[in-house]
């Protein structure tokens, strides 16, 4: 079975850092994605926002997907990713729950 609590601290560590705040902020943006998205962005679109290489990117988007915070997919030459809101809302009840 798995322990919730585990779950909990992989995303109190995710959001620990503010450029993954940064991150998450960013993908909430409405119509901001460079490949015609109505929601989400692209890597590129999000190094643009918080001024990072690629690699540094792909560091963070790791730790948030691992989390749980955020979906990614392949499209064609790119990576799209998304925030994760049923995560993002049951993360929201948990933290109310174990403070």
């Amino acid at each position: 079975m798995r322990n919730p609590e585990h779950g909990l601290d992989r995303m109190l560590h995710a959001i620990a850092d503010p450029t993954r705040r940064r991150i998450l902020q960013a993908l909430k943006e409405r119509g901001g994605c460079s490949i015609s998205k109505d929601v989400g962005l692209c890597a590129s679109d999000i190094e643009i926002r918080v001024h990072l290489s690629q690699p540094t990117i792909s560091h963070h988007m790791a730790i948030l997907k691992k989390a749980g915070l955020v979906e990614a997919k392949k499209l064609g030459l790119w990576m799209w990713y998304r925030r994760n809101e049923a995560a993002l809302r049951e993360f929201t009840r948990a933290l109310k729950e174990n403070l």
